[in-house]
């Protein structure tokens, strides 16, 4: 069977697949819009309760649009000719080397930036706007896009380099090394993000001293956490929205609360939060997760050479080649084609994520204050307009962290069973 039917029948599928869960979720929202749930009822506000329900259902409706441009833009770039007019372009002009590819590479990716361009500023100034949740200034929001392209060019150039470097001159084997330089290069990444790439977009200063600041130290001695500074990010800059994370690994890990957070919750339900993320570090979810990454990876280098010495693979994707072999033009394509048939293995990364939200919110209650865990997430959902009432199914398929209801019953199970 020719390869353009099997990805066209995969497409058609991963299309209709996405569309019902979105009309299942829409549904129960809208079902569940009248009432807030029971389990709810004494904590958030009928207000609240249909504030997240109308938040919810516009980000669903406007990311259908969204899906919709970019399952054009994605045909447009196959078997309407986009890629084959880069490639002819190129090859004329630079012949079929590094720097070729380079540029291959480098003019879609721009392409694909500017058609997400006009998404992501409706996001911001119009979707996150009209909930309250936008803080960000335009001027804010062209200062990240450059610093972000610019960051794209410094991280992304030496990376497509070596890659393309190794794959013309490193033989049949030469996917094994490149997927060694890119582990390589992402613990590189991952060490020198604390320092050197979040301040490019955010001020970080020490957590001052007083009440929080001693909880979170008596935290980390309690759970034998070493950490390289504790910080608070001005997140408030850019939304309304509360987190806090870890970043960096081994020495160099950082603590980072984003100011709103610091405003919504108490110092109790803080140090709450947070043993909930050092959880993840602790039972080493952190490093199971970036093992499954690289395992990933792995398969997708090697299936990529493969792919990329096979005829049908270019022609079954809309691009004939004249010059034998094109990396470029293949790692576009690869790049393509993967999330289209890894799709339906989307439920399998949700539960495994869902199933360490679980463990850390153990850990959290055994080494906090439990009953400051559920205040604080009752109080994220609400000021972050989380749907309370999401279809179960699109759950399941979707959801990294479990819903609210689910998640606080756990927590609460976990309660009881102390007290006994």
């Amino acid at each position: 069977m020719d390869f353009s039917i099997i990805f066209i029948v995969f497409l058609v599928i991963n299309t209709c697949l996405k569309l019902w869960l979105d009309k299942r979720e829409i549904a129960s929202i809208l079902r569940h819009r009248s009432a807030v749930p029971e389990a709810f009822a004494q904590k958030i506000t009928l207000q609240a309760h249909q504030k997240a329900a109308d938040y919810s259902i516009e980000t669903i409706r406007f990311s259908q649009k969204e899906r919709w441009v970019s399952l054009l833009f994605l045909l447009i770039a196959t078997f309407g000719g986009l890629i084959q007019q880069i490639y002819d372009f190129f090859t004329a002009w630079l012949g079929n080397g590094i720097w070729t590819q380079i540029s291959i590479v480098g003019v879609f990716a721009l392409i694909s930036s500017l058609v997400d361009l006009p998404f992501s500023w409706i996001s911001q100034f119009k979707i996150e706007e009209k909930y309250g949740f936008n803080t960000m200034k335009k001027s804010q929001f062209f200062k990240d896009l450059g610093i972000s392209t610019l960051l794209s060019i410094a991280l992304g150039l030496p990376l497509l380099a070596v890659i393309f470097w190794l794959w013309q001159v490193a033989g049949s084997l030469w996917w094994l090394w490149a997927w060694t330089f890119y582990v390589a290069f992402n613990f590189a990444v991952l060490w020198i993000y604390p320092n050197f790439i979040a301040p490019l977009f955010n001020k970080f200063e020490n957590l001052p001293e007083g009440d929080l600041y001693n909880k979170i130290n008596f935290l980390l001695q309690k759970v034998d956490f070493e950490s390289n500074g504790l910080y608070v990010m001005d997140a408030s800059k850019r939304n309304a929205k509360g987190n806090a994370y870890m970043t960096g690994f081994g020495k160099n890990k950082r603590i980072v609360f984003f100011d709103t957070l610091i405003k919504k919750l108490t110092p109790d339900e803080i140090e709450a939060v947070l043993a909930h993320e050092l959880g993840h570090y602790k039972l080493k979810h952190i490093y199971k997760m970036m093992a499954v990454s690289f395992v990933f990876a792995f398969v997708v280098f090697a299936l990529l050479d493969f792919a990329s010495e096979a005829d049908w693979f270019y022609k079954g994707l809309g691009v004939v080649l004249n010059d034998g072999t094109s990396h470029g033009v293949a790692l576009i394509l690869f790049s393509l084609v993967l999330p289209v048939f890894t799709f339906p293995f989307t439920p399998l990364a949700s539960l495994s994520s869902r199933k360490h939200e679980f463990e850390a919110d153990k850990f959290a209650v055994e080494n906090a204050n439990g009953r400051s865990l559920i205040t604080a997430l009752v109080k994220l959902f609400s000021d972050n307009a989380s749907t309370l009432t999401p279809d179960p199914v699109y759950s399941a398929f979707y959801s990294s962290h479990p819903d609210a209801s689910t998640r606080i019953n756990a927590i609460e199970k976990i309660l009881r069973n102390e007290q006994q």
